[in-house]
């Protein structure tokens, strides 16, 4: 993978002689030139720091729905498809980073704005929106089936705290989800500063890396026993419907690698900017090598029994010593991941809405009580949403085909083809058009399929 010749203004080299950046500066610089102070003992942040960031923000929830889409498309195809979003991703951010030094921009609303001016900045902040509260939701959803159980597939699949305890008032999904939110996020949301979140990144990954490794020993060792069957390479398509049913998985692919929200974010606080380039590769081939693994050996245990969320299979005996802890040591590793992660995705969503709601409002890091009620209230919606929809798969359908595809690849594609400043080649013009081509045929396909499965599945019973 390669981040294009980017060249990176002198001024930019390093932290020191950049001009200081404002708290709204990575989604929505305004003027706010006084923010300068917050950040006077911030000397930038590190390579490895920014590295843990963005792929943080990458390997959220989408890793457990990716073993469901290789139930879709088939192991080999499936792979192929990881790999190939993981591709068109990076071309997509190289073309956010060089139209931003172009143009001088500092954040992906600038870019959007000396684009297509104030209009082409607010769909930025609503698309970023919709699809963060949307990602936060899935991750509420996920951590309320490890703890307390699911039942969306029609078979109750236990939670690890009703496993522990039985059936109790207080390890309810609502009980839990509230404990979690009052103790955990609404801690980890107050941080002003995404660097600061830093540390916290790190652990999440390390507890990626557990879930992973867990995960592969459990199938090799089912492997080597003769207790996995063997998985099929490539789709079962039989009629117009199963072939439609392929292009469901589109939407889920691609907000598993959308982090272009927070790319100018790292940019931003990074100590020498030039490795912005390094970072993304970085992060990109981590990400990726940990999506094909965990699709791979996912799908390799559970086969066509695979469920939208990978983690409710932790939840039977796998037929090896020890499966009820192994079973537990996934689930509650990837429930604390996630709750790690929430602060990362959460951190642009509030700066996107406090310029939506208060454009010309003083700076939200200096304004504790707007920073409060305006977190506060966004927390409160995915809760509610997190505790009335059903299915993290409904989530990412809805998401990935609205917001998540314009802000991976329609709007880097429509910022290329506007050219303001002339750069563009024609090999970007034409990955372009295929960008726009792709995303919105696929997904019109994805949105008609969905609605033609529940329609079909609404109205079979009265047949």
């Amino acid at each position: 993978m390669t981040i294009g010749n980017i060249a990176p203004k002198k001024e930019r080299k390093s932290r020191k002689n950049k001009s200081i950046v404002d708290e709204k500066a990575p989604l929505l610089p305004k003027r706010q030139d006084d923010v300068g102070a917050e950040f006077d003992e911030f000397n930038g942040a590190s390579f490895t720091g920014a590295v843990f960031n963005l792929s943080t923000t990458i390997v959220g929830a989408g890793i457990m729905a990716l073993p469901a889409t290789m139930k879709v498309l088939g192991l080999g195809l499936g792979i192929v498809m990881i790999i190939f979003m993981a591709f068109l991703t990076e071309a997509s951010i190289e073309l956010i980073l060089r139209f931003s030094r172009a143009g001088k921009s500092s954040s992906y609303g600038g870019l959007m704005g000396d684009a297509f001016g104030k209009y082409g900045k607010i769909m930025l902040q609503i698309c970023v929106m919709i699809n963060n509260i949307g990602v936060l939701i899935v991750y509420m959803i996920i951590i309320g089936d490890v703890l307390s159980g699911t039942s969306s597939s029609g078979v109750h699949h236990a939670g690890v705290l009703e496993g522990w305890f039985g059936d109790q008032w207080w390890n309810g999904r609502a009980v839990v989800l509230s404990v979690t939110t009052v103790c955990i996020f609404a801690p980890l949301a107050c941080f002003k500063r995404i660097d600061s979140l830093k540390f916290t990144s790190a652990l999440s990954v390390a507890l990626a890396v557990v879930f992973l490794v867990i995960t592969v020993g459990i199938a090799i060792i089912k492997l080597i026993s003769g207790g996995v069957m063997m998985p099929r390479l490539i789709p079962d398509v039989t009629d117009l419907t199963s072939l439609l049913n392929l292009f469901t998985v589109v939407p889920v692919l691609v907000t598993a690698y959308i982090c272009h929200y927070n790319v100018h974010s790292i940019d931003n606080e990074l100590e020498d900017s030039t490795q912005i380039k390094g970072v993304v590769r970085t992060s990109l081939a981590l990400c990726s090598s940990v999506y094909i693994m965990t699709s791979f050996f996912g799908f390799l245990l559970f086969g066509d029994a695979t469920l939208d969320d990978v983690l409710a299979n932790y939840d039977t005996n796998l037929g090896i010593p020890y499966s009820s802890l192994l079973n537990d040591a996934v689930r509650v590793s990837y429930a604390a991941h996630l709750m790690l992660v929430f602060p990362i995705v959460f951190y642009p969503l509030r700066l996107n809405l406090d310029g939506l709601l208060f454009p010309t409002s003083r700076p939200l890091v200096l304004d504790n009580l707007r920073f409060a009620l305006v977190s506060i209230g966004l927390i409160a919606v995915i809760f509610l949403g997190a505790n009335f929809i059903p299915s993290i798969w409904d989530a990412f359908q809805f998401t990935g085909a609205t917001a998540a595809v314009c802000l991976g690849f329609i709007f880097p594609a429509a910022i290329t083809l506007k050219d303001r400043h002339n750069i563009a080649t024609k090999k970007d013009k034409i990955l372009a058009v295929f960008m726009i081509v792709l995303a919105v045929f696929s997904n019109l396909v994805a949105i008609y399929s969905d609605a033609y499965a529940l329609i079909k599945r609404n109205t079979s019973p009265r047949e």
